[in-house]
């Protein structure tokens, strides 16, 4: 078996690459694209590279769904256990039962048979306190990393203090383990662009960005390359620029299928009591409808709306791969400018207490707009710094300072377009083991498999310090 570490660059696309990062340019030379799969949201797009299969088989239909039998709708659940199907070190295992992996920050990292693995796991304490912290296993590996690189930054990872600083933790563990362990393979995720993408788009003042998620690229592959260890880098999907945010559940109240509890002032959806809502998920949308006989009302209800794409129902969701108990009875797609908040009130007085916080686990909707502050405050940092002093002296606090503005975000993702925004690529340090065309995002875990069990004889490793100029005119 080769040793293999995959770099998962979220975001990261040929439209990126050029005189910002010329560490990640060494391995472009050579390389190919990722067709993604449909949604290219991270757990989607993630749980799909590690088994090989579609939504509709593994079961990841976003990065949360309704759970019909718990009444609940959950974004950012953590067990590997919901993957419903054979993951890659399942897979590799079964023909080397000496392989072993390491899952550094790649999702649905607990309750899982990878031999090694890292998530980010705030501590949630009984006084109602969120600090920052991760789970490992094995378990003690946590203490370990904490000493030697201090808790982990959740507050960089998400959130409007998102920064270069949750990356490069992740890449300092990720080298830890292996000059510890060796696994056979490591799973590396670097979210960093993730966050600037979003936040300004891809065609914003990102150069920076860029230069430090490149170094810190760099300082990978020379780590894992010195270590007799192939580099693949990789990312889950391409961020498009986009000017137009589309509200699915406010429209479904003004349609009259909307139900809403109301607590001290604050509206909050009644799940079962709607009779349809949407979970929102950057350009994809999840509309659940409780009466079969309202489907077709509400698919022409979302297909003379502006900003969606496509209505998917019954056996249209096939052709995406999204044919699945967990996906709603409706999928909404974006256009490329597009996309969904998960918002319903009309009347910010009303809106949930959640809705100006950093709550992944309370919202029945991914919010991008948790990495911006909200405009409407003044001296928004000094009213931090107060909730953070309060949090410190034991006091009650709540944290509302996040903006409910959807017109602030400037990138998002979950619909390929075709372009080189939108369109993932696929690296490696052998690249013969690359095909000359595009690959599907279900061809990814096999491609891995091939990395670790091709012998070293049969493939022609390029040297890594071919110059920049060279590589970018053998492109494939």
């Amino acid at each position: 078996m080769q040793r293999t570490a995959v770099l998962n660059v979220v975001g990261l696309t040929r439209a990126l690459l050029g005189e910002h990062t010329p560490n990640i340019n060494r391995l472009a030379g050579r390389s190919t694209t990722i067709k993604p799969v449909t949604p290219a949201v991270t757990c989607a797009a993630q749980a799909t590279y590690l088994t090989g299969k579609q939504p509709s088989e593994h079961g990841i239909v976003a990065n949360g769904w309704y759970f019909r039998d718990q009444n609940e709708v959950w974004l950012w659940r953590q067990s590997n256990k919901l993957i419903q199907a054979p993951k890659i070190w399942d897979i590799a295992r079964a023909r080397d039962a000496s392989f072993t992996c390491s899952n550094t920050f790649w999702w649905y990292a607990m309750a899982t048979d990878a031999d090694y693995t890292l998530t980010p796991r705030p501590l949630y304490l009984a006084d109602g306190r969120k600090l920052p912290d991760c789970y490992t296993y094995p378990l003690e590996l946590r203490e370990t990393l904490t000493e030697k690189f201090g808790t982990f930054p959740l507050f960089h990872f998400w959130g409007p203090a998102t920064s270069i600083k949750s990356s490069r933790w992740i890449a300092d563990a990720a080298m830890h383990v292996e000059t510890e362990h060796s696994p056979t393979l490591q799973l590396v995720y670097l979210p960093h662009l993730d966050y600037c993408l979003q936040k300004f788009g891809p065609d914003g003042d990102i150069g920076k960005d860029l230069q430090e998620i490149d170094e810190l690229v760099g300082e990978l592959i020379d780590f894992f390359t010195e270590r007799d260890c192939q580099v693949i880098l990789l990312s889950e999907y391409g961020i498009g620029p986009v000017n137009r945010p589309v509200h699915p559940n406010r429209i479904l109240r003004e349609a009259g299928k909307l139900s809403l509890k109301v607590d001290l002032g604050r509206e909050y959806l009644d799940f079962h009591t709607c009779r349809a809502f949407a979970m929102s998920d950057h350009q994809i949308a999840h509309i659940y409808i409780q009466a079969p006989e309202d489907i077709d009302e509400i698919k022409a209800l979302f297909s003379n709306t502006p900003g969606v794409a496509k209505v998917l129902a019954g056996a249209e969701r096939a052709e995406y791969g999204l044919d699945h108990e967990r996906a709603g009875e409706l999928i909404l797609l974006a256009e490329p400018d597009s996309w969904f908040t998960y918002y319903y009130w009309q009347d910010d007085a009303r809106a949930p207490d959640y809705a100006n916080q950093v709550e992944i686990h309370k919202k029945p909707g991914f919010d991008p707009c948790e990495m911006f502050l909200n405009p409407k405050l003044k001296l928004p940092k000094l009213r931090i710094v107060r909730k953070l002093l309060q949090k410190k002296l034991g006091f009650r606090y709540v944290l509302d300072v996040i903006s409910t503005d959807p017109s602030q975000l400037k990138g998002s993702h979950g619909v390929w377009d075709g372009s080189d925004y939108t369109t993932p690529v696929l690296m490696s340090s052998n690249p013969d083991l690359l095909p000359g065309h595009q690959v599907h995002a279900t061809d990814v875990c096999d491609l891995i498999l091939q990395h670790i069990f091709t012998e070293p004889d049969t493939v022609n490793a390029p040297s890594l310090d071919t110059p920049d100029s060279e590589q970018e005119t053998t492109d494939a």
